[in-house]
């Protein structure tokens, strides 16, 4: 088994605590996901943490089907946050058919196979 090091290991530290975080570069105030060691926009090195609002827009999504014995269809999206980064997630709370690029959704950290993990919800009427 890899052992995770660097910015990674501590976005996943915090995950398992309970708090989801991203980095903000401290040179030009963008934020940065997945975890980095230096600012893809414009290469510093400094990055702070900031716990992001949470919630966001769905920007693609896609049903995954798979037999019901083998626990049925699920969501895979990807979801653009309101601080500008884009994340691989899935959208609980409604049927994977009912996703929709545009809907607004709000994180929440889940326990999962391999441990704590981001997922989103549905804001508003859907919810």
């Amino acid at each position: 088994m890899t052992s995770i090091l660097g910015a990674e290991a501590t976005y996943f530290t915090a995950l398992s605590a309970g708090n989801f975080i991203i980095q903000r570069c401290t040179a030009c105030s963008k934020h940065v996901f997945f975890p980095r060691e230096i600012c893809p926009h414009c290469r510093t090195t400094v990055l702070d943490w900031v716990q992001p609002t949470g919630t966001g827009t769905v920007y693609s999504t896609s049903t995954v089907r798979r037999k019901p014995e083998l626990g049925g269809d699920y969501d895979v999206s990807l979801v653009d946050l309101d601080e500008g980064v884009r994340m691989m997630t899935r959208i609980d709370g409604i049927p994977p058919t009912e996703v929709r690029i545009g809907m607004r959704v709000r994180a929440e950290i889940v326990e999962g196979k391999a441990g704590k993990t981001v997922v989103f919800r549905p804001l508003g009427e859907m919810a």
